[in-house]
């Protein structure tokens, strides 16, 4: 389908190939549902009000949250927004609530640009161009980002991404998880505190697949642990019907959240599992 002359928060774009149908909006560039043969793999909400717990949102230029929204950078100290609705702090960045711009050169790929001007959002006098592809294939959906510093000096920027995958379980707890990363941030008030833990003997060391339980995520690892071709697959299964997947990651990315929605309503707490790949850790910018 062609997008809209003039689209709005809910417009929506469907990408179909095979048995692959993946729903994306030029809102935020934001990923509404993926399934295959009718079953969710990415589970999807339709309309921007619709979404619960940041599904499926790009965070650009900054993933996570800023500590007070303050930071610095060559000398200089910003002061962004403070928009989080847990802690005092910027989060997710700045494009999750702008209309991107669309092309669409094929049933099952679609491209959404878009700028961030100097001072547009406070504390943030930088200047980036922005692209986000998504594309279907017979093996599943590829995402590949771009973010070009359009200015004259040095900025600071990262990105990540917020899906909720799910086997078709009714709970994460009966699923199995592979996570292939050796160590986590710590946390503390939902903020980092720039000590990393290694995952040995701790609760969340799931470099070798298994249950998940009542494992709570709100989890930031690093330290991956590549394959030949310098990829890492976080695997997730359901061993009652042998349905799975696995979330690929390229060189961009060395740090990913793992987030089961323990707070989230219960028609979604622990439903999906938010995997989330990042280009840094959380709070960067500090």
């Amino acid at each position: 389908m062609q997008p809209e002359t003039q689209p709005t928060p809910d417009s929506e774009i469907i990408l179909t190939h095979g048995d692959w149908r993946l729903v994306v909006a030029p809102y935020g560039a934001s990923l509404r549902g993926l399934s295959h043969a009718g079953a969710e793999v990415i589970t999807g909400y339709s309309g921007a009000k619709g979404k619960v717990g940041g599904q499926g949102d790009v965070l650009i230029p900054f993933p996570g949250r800023v500590a007070g929204g303050r930071y610095a950078f060559m000398g200089q100290t910003y002061q962004m927004e403070q928009n989080d609705k847990e802690t005092p702090s910027a989060i997710h960045g700045f494009l999750r609530t702008v209309l991107w711009e669309t092309e669409q050169p094929a049933p099952d790929e679609v491209t959404f640009t878009t700028n961030l001007h100097p001072n547009s959002h406070p504390g943030y006098p930088f200047a980036l161009g922005v692209r986000v592809t998504y594309h279907l294939s017979d093996t599943g959906m590829a995402v590949a980002f771009v973010v070009e510093n359009t200015g004259d000096t040095p900025a600071p920027a990262a990105a990540g991404f917020h899906p909720y995958f799910t086997v078709g379980s009714a709970l994460i707890d009966t699923a199995t998880l592979q996570v292939p990363f050796g160590a986590t941030l710590e946390f503390k008030d939902l903020l980092p505190t720039g000590a990393v833990l290694p995952v040995d003997g701790t609760p969340l060391d799931f470099r070798q697949p298994r249950l998940i339980g009542g494992t709570v995520f709100n989890t930031c690892y690093l330290q991956p642990a590549r394959d030949p071709g310098g990829h890492l697959r976080i695997r997730l299964a359901d061993p009652a019907t042998g349905r799975a997947l696995a979330v690929w990651m390229d060189a961009a990315f060395d740090y990913v959240v793992l987030y089961s929605g323990d707070p989230l309503p219960d028609d979604h707490r622990r439903r999906a599992l938010a995997i989330e790949p990042m280009t840094c850790g959380a709070d960067a910018f500090n």
